[in-house]
């Protein structure tokens, strides 16, 4: 096989990704992820953004105005969008390394092709690096490689709710 030095063709999502990650981290953001959906007439751009110990509905609707105005004068978007900017939510698929980092030490349920098959996991995310991750199910550690994974996210559990009138002090 003969390499004829050419690379992949960069998409316009993984152009605009370049020009975006850099204005977030100068923002104090992290470019969680970016999508260009639909055609020219009505496409949407979808960039989820994070921040250190999260980010509010405040810190959203701002950097949605002022990366707005950024790509309009930064990029060459051809035709009209629409610009949806969000944060990663309670629930978040993981996709990259950095994604499964930030995880660590939380529940997550993961969809994993190992010897010929598919399985399902859910347990807590022990570790991850560049290659892989640590998962202990009920007590037992599987170490996954990112190429097994199918998918994974984050699973948020709801505090069961204290019912009415119990743990109060009556007087």
């Amino acid at each position: 096989m003969r390499d004829t030095g050419t690379l992949p063709k960069m998409t316009e999502a993984d152009r605009l990704s370049a020009v975006v990650g850099p204005y977030l981290e100068a923002e104090r953001l992290e470019l969680d992820s970016l999508e260009l959906l639909g055609h020219r007439g009505a496409r949407l751009l979808r960039v989820v953004v994070d921040a250190e110990g999260g980010i509010d509905l405040d810190r959203l609707a701002e950097t949605s105005r002022r990366l707005s105005r950024f790509l309009d004068a930064e990029t060459d978007l051809e035709g009209p969008y629409r610009l949806e900017v969000s944060s990663p939510g309670l629930e978040r698929r993981l996709r990259t390394p950095r994604h499964f980092e930030k995880a660590v030490d939380r529940e997550v349920v993961m969809k994993v092709r190992t010897e010929g098959r598919t399985t399902s996991l859910r347990g807590r995310l022990v570790s991850a690096d560049e290659d892989g991750c640590e998962l202990s199910v009920e007590g037992e550690l599987h170490s996954l490689r990112y190429g097994a994974v199918l998918s994974a996210r984050t699973v948020f559990r709801w505090g069961a709710a204290p019912k009415p009138g119990k743990g109060k002090a009556r007087s």
